[in-house]
């Protein structure tokens, strides 16, 4: 289904901390936005109930009864495309019936649910940093790392909607386990939480602030040895990744969200570096690496092009 509705998009974004909704005008424009904190009980109808007070809310406000559709994106594993959410930090639900909870409530509109971190990629290459390319890696590097893949100017979902999962590439086999089950994966490299973990047992304190990756980006910026040597680790380690997937994938564009991305230079320096090591094909040295354009709002933008631009990034039913 392309753009053939003058009504806006309910959009979703569930996250372990926050959950987001927003109206979303067919150019893919945010008219209405609100937020609430993901709740820690672990009776799922608690969170369910969280979630509709959130859009029942947003609606109400700007008095939009009826949208053209509603698209989620979800952290995983899910069961793709029947929604069924298993987030991994969001431990109230598992199996969650997510998208049949949502057509019960808009019997008569599309309802979308993916990954998160592929809506983010949706959302980068629909109108953001990968706009006007047809072949673009979309990245999310915060407490996972996750992405997804548009060839072609189409999604990719693969044989379980699981393609374009960088995570969990392998970029040293002798490194860190992950909690998939294996070991040096992308992931467990580079992830917000791995990153803090692996300074602390290099000696890095953190102040009055906690113990965060906010904290340790800020430590580096200022100048703390091993704060900058921890993102400078992450730094090579998706330099490494992105240079196999530029090989596999023959890529436009590969645009990097998440709020380590936020981190600048003492993230990107290294990973061109590495960059510049592993990705010696003349084609994939063609190849642009950027920050993600809609920051924190991309996965929401991309969760209203699964209906309003579904030609493009909707494959199922």
């Amino acid at each position: 289904m392309g753009q053939e509705h003058d009504a806006p998009v309910l959009a979703v974004d569930i996250g372990g901390t926050k959950l987001a909704a927003a109206l979303v005008d067919p150019e893919g424009r945010i008219t209405h936005y609100d937020r609430i904190a993901t709740p820690a009980d672990p009776d799922p109808r608690v969170l369910w109930r969280t979630l509709e007070s959130l859009l029942d809310k947003l609606l109400a406000e700007a008095g939009c009864p009826q949208p053209a559709g509603v698209g989620v994106g979800c952290g995983g594993p899910m069961r793709w495309p029947s929604g069924e959410v298993s987030p991994l930090n969001i431990p109230a639900w598992r199996d969650f019936p997510l998208r049949r909870r949502l057509r019960a409530r808009h019997p008569d509109l599309p309802v979308r649910v993916h990954n998160d971190a592929i809506c983010v990629a949706v959302g980068e290459h629909w109108r953001g940093a990968g706009r006007g390319y047809d072949n673009v890696l979309g990245m999310v590097v915060s407490t996972g790392v996750g992405g997804g893949l548009v060839l072609g100017g189409r999604l990719i979902d693969g044989a379980s909607g699981n393609a374009g999962h960088i995570g969990h590439v392998v970029v040293d086999p002798q490194g860190p386990p992950c909690e998939c089950g294996g070991r040096g994966c992308l992931e467990a490299v580079a992830r917000g939480p791995g990153l803090v973990a692996w300074a602390q047992r290099q000696g890095w304190r953190p102040g009055q602030a906690g113990v965060s990756g906010v904290e340790l980006a800020e430590d580096a910026r200022l100048g703390h040895p091993v704060a900058g040597a921890a993102l400078q680790r992450a730094g090579r380690a998706l330099g490494v990744a992105i240079a196999s997937a530029m090989h596999l994938c023959d890529l436009e564009v590969v645009a990097i969200g998440g709020g380590l991305a936020q981190c600048g230079p003492l993230l990107f320096d290294p990973l061109q570096e590495a960059l510049r090591e592993h990705a010696r094909m003349e084609f994939a040295r063609r190849v642009q690496v950027v920050p993600a354009a809609l920051g924190q709002t991309a996965g929401l933008v991309g969760a209203a092009a699964l209906i309003l631009a579904g030609d493009r990034y909707w494959n199922a039913d």
